[in-house]
């Protein structure tokens, strides 16, 4: 067995513990053991690194395949989230982030030879906008969970549900993290864009148009979001409800053709 398959072997099974140690004890009295979880998502997350610094150099390049972008991605919200973790309560997003990233690593493994998509690092104008753009879906992503957890919240305090929500950080603390969060992502997608408009000469060409397309209209209705609620009060179940859609379509933008010619199509 090789580096890789072990790295593999042990970052599934680390986040497959971590989600389980909290999932199996959610509404438990005692609750989750954090030092359990954190400590297994840590590992987790380590030998995930080490998996992705191994694939991403190719050629002594970096080599941003879809399969190694999405691992990116994949490791780059679980570090953050097990992070914000250290200080915050995020008991009903991590068994999501964990057992998505889990999944993931296991499908990865058995798909067949990957495509390389090599970038000469420098062309730092690229690099850039490359960087901006996938930190600002990882963000993005982790504010479209914080949604979820918003509504759980809220669901079981409307129900008198007090029980359920106990190992729970307060319902006005999350949905200022989930916000805050949000507009954070918004404006890495936003440089992102601005970025590719003014420099990248093949931003508008006709193979990357619908990207551009897709990408500007995340953007817009991202910044739908964060207006209607601090101008009009929007929160709840509508807000979760339109970031959903706007991640769905940044995902499109990111991944949808990608995935068909480097998967359907190899």
């Amino acid at each position: 067995m090789d580096l890789v398959n072990i790295l593999t072997l042990l970052a599934v099974t680390f986040y497959l513990g971590a989600a389980l140690s909290i999932s199996l004890k959610l509404f438990d009295a005692q609750g989750p053991n954090p030092k359990l979880y954190l400590s297994l998502g840590t590992f987790a997350v380590l030998c995930h690194c080490v998996l992705l610094s191994n694939n991403f150099y190719f050629q002594q390049q970096l080599d941003f395949s879809l399969i190694n972008v999405v691992s990116l991605v994949a490791v780059s919200i679980s570090g953050a989230v097990t992070a914000i973790s250290l200080r915050y309560k995020t008991n009903l997003i991590l068994p999501v982030v964990y057992g998505f990233s889990a999944v993931l690593l296991a499908i990865l493994f058995f798909l067949p030879e990957k495509r390389h998509l090599v970038i000469d690092t420098s062309t730092m104008v690229l690099v850039t906008h490359i960087t901006f753009a996938l930190l600002s879906y990882g963000i993005l992503v982790i504010a479209t969970l914080y949604s979820f957890q918003v509504n759980y919240i809220n669901f079981k305090l409307k129900s008198k549900n007090i029980a359920a929500v106990n190992h729970l950080p307060p319902l006005m603390q999350v949905e200022g993290q989930l916000f805050a969060i949000m507009f954070t992502g918004t404006v890495c997608l936003a440089l992102s864009q601005l970025i590719g408009m003014m420099f990248i000469d093949n931003f508008f060409a006709t193979e990357n148009v619908h990207k551009t397309v897709l990408s500007v209209i995340a953007l817009v209705m991202y910044s739908v979001i964060l207006w209607g609620h601090f101008r009009l009060g929007w929160r709840g179940h509508r807000v979760m409800i339109l970031s959903i859609i706007a991640t769905t379509v940044l995902t499109l933008s990111y991944f949808g053709s990608r995935f068909v010619k480097e998967v359907l199509l190899s």
